[in-house]
Formats: C-alpha cells, structure tokens, sequence
C-alpha cells in the first residue's frame, strides 16, 4: 500500500505542476483573470493533498487499513474538488455545461476534509510516545 501511495502521490504532484504551467501559459490568453484564479485554486489543493498523501505514506505508526482508508477518500477528494474546478473554470472553452456538475466540488471538498480528519484522529488518539512521530 506504501508503494501505491508514493506513486499516487508523485503522479498527482506531477500532474499539479504540468496543470500550473499550462493554465500560467495556454490557458492565460483565453480564460479571465477570474477563471484563472479557480484554476489556480484546483492546482494549490491538488498539490497540497499530493503533498499531504506523501505523509500518509511514510507515517509508520499509522494501520494499513487507516492508510488505506485516508488514501481513498483524499484521491476520491482530488478527482471530485480539483477535477470538477478544472472543469469548471474552462467552462466557456467548450460546448459542455459543466455547471451542472457545480455540486461535485463540495462533495469532493468534504472528502479532503474527513482524509486530514481521519489522520487527526489518529494521530489525536496514539499514546504520548517519542517513537511514534
């Protein structure tokens, strides 16, 4: 699971950085400044989560099934939340409405919130010890 959780990561990471660019260089001349912005947004949370399922990986002291567990719902949160404001700010570039998918974004931001939540409360229920941070 470790493994899979790196290669996600990484993938996700990557994918981030490619997106940042091509919204900062394509996407610049034909969407707003607003537009952009969301963008930007789904770029930032997409990163942070990658960066956040690093963590989830290498935490030793976290079960498999909690990895697990966490892992899912952050992945299931990044493809709902980032996916659908990526979507959502190139709307105007297609012939698609996605703003019937507009409440896919909160759903997807609940997601991210139980993944860091269920890390609170494993961390919040480990007995005070050195070893395990």
């Amino acid at each position: 699971m470790e493994k899979k959780i790196l290669l996600t990561a990484v993938f996700l990471g990557m994918v981030s950085i490619i997106l940042g660019a091509f919204g900062a260089h394509a996407l610049k001349s034909v969407l707003t400044s607003e537009q952009l912005t969301t963008f930007e947004t789904g770029v930032r949370y997409q990163m942070y989560h990658a960066l956040f399922l690093l963590f989830v990986a290498t935490y030793k002291p976290l079960s498999e099934k909690k990895r697990k567990t966490i892992f899912t719902l952050a992945v299931i949160g990044i493809a709902l939340f980032s996916g659908s404001i990526y979507l959502l700010a190139t709307n105007s570039l297609t012939s698609f409405d996605f703003k019937i998918i507009g409440f896919i974004t909160p759903v997807g931001g609940l997601l991210l919130i139980l993944s860091w939540f269920f890390l609170f409360i494993d961390l919040f229920n480990k007995k005070s010890q050195n070893s395990s941070f």
